[in-house]
């Protein structure tokens, strides 16, 4: 795959790697062609396998790199770190506050953001698309980085990246396309909602690498910001909608060590 993505120009990679994160939320929503209800506790135990893989995923491919790269830049590293990251968290959560939007298993009077009268399964596809925005935008970061050639800054650990967030996209799609499917919708329009969460991420990542191609200097804040904002979800949203159903915190936990400790290994084996 390395060898593959190598030839493009570094936006085309950064499409192809979100595209393929894209293609696994497709897949995870099309279970509801193959299973007429899938578990709770596997998904419960899939959402904090994906709330693993994002927190080794902010540390590993975009923190540490990031603060390396204002080194070598000359930049105050833990400044850079510290404004880049807490800028990442507050964008999220400017979003998080306007942006309409229903997390699943929840009540529709427990939606959040603007007043808006749109269904409950456009609000449902919202709540994972607000996941999706920091995970395209940290892949394309990453491919731009590898373009901007600072050491610290590999095409094996942009490969990790795409290669881990596609794998927590998974239960996403279906975290979607399920409960649409409960609640009446048919297969086929589950699917469709449930893939449509994932389609903001080729987009983000095509602007993320555009963006740090055009200003180099801002590669070590631009790779903390995404780091803080994929933190956010994970805290915000992941870690207690995993963690609803009391009995199934243990398993949950140790999906979340699980889906860091495959995150840490795709990025320390390739990056």
């Amino acid at each position: 795959m390395i060898d593959f993505i190598q030839q493009f120009d570094p936006i085309i990679q950064a499409l192809i790697a979100t595209l393929f994160t894209w293609a696994l939320t497709a897949g995870g929503a099309a279970i509801v062609f193959f299973a007429k209800t899938v578990n709770q506790k596997f998904l419960d135990s899939m959402l904090g396998f994906a709330a693993g893989v994002m927190i080794a995923a902010s540390f590993w491919s975009l923190l540490a790199p990031g603060i390396e790269m204002a080194e070598q830049l000359n930049m105050n590293p833990w400044l850079m770190a510290v404004a880049g990251f807490m800028s990442g968290g507050i964008f999220m959560r400017i979003i998080d506050k306007f942006l309409p939007h229903l997390h699943p298993k929840l009540a529709m009077d427990k939606r959040e953001g603007v007043k808006t009268s749109w269904q409950r399964s456009t609000l449902l596809v919202l709540a994972i698309t607000l996941h999706n925005i920091p995970e395209g935008l940290a892949v394309g970061v990453a491919f731009g980085a590898v373009a901007a050639g600072l050491p610290s800054a590999t095409i094996g650990g942009a490969v990790a990246l795409a290669i881990g967030i596609g794998i927590q996209n998974f239960p996403e799609g279906t975290a979607v396309s399920m409960p649409l499917k409960r609640e009446g919708m048919s297969k086929r329009k589950s699917f469709l909602m449930g893939q449509a969460s994932g389609i903001v991420e080729p987009i983000a990542g095509v602007l993320g690498a555009f963006f740090v191609l055009s200003m180099r200097e801002f590669l070590p804040f631009a790779l903390c910001f995404a780091a803080g904002a994929m933190i956010f979800v994970v805290v915000e949203e992941l870690i207690p909608e995993s963690q609803q159903n009391q009995r199934n915190i243990d398993i949950v936990t140790m999906s979340t060590l699980l889906g860091f400790s495959v995150m840490m290994m795709l990025d320390v084996a390739l990056g």
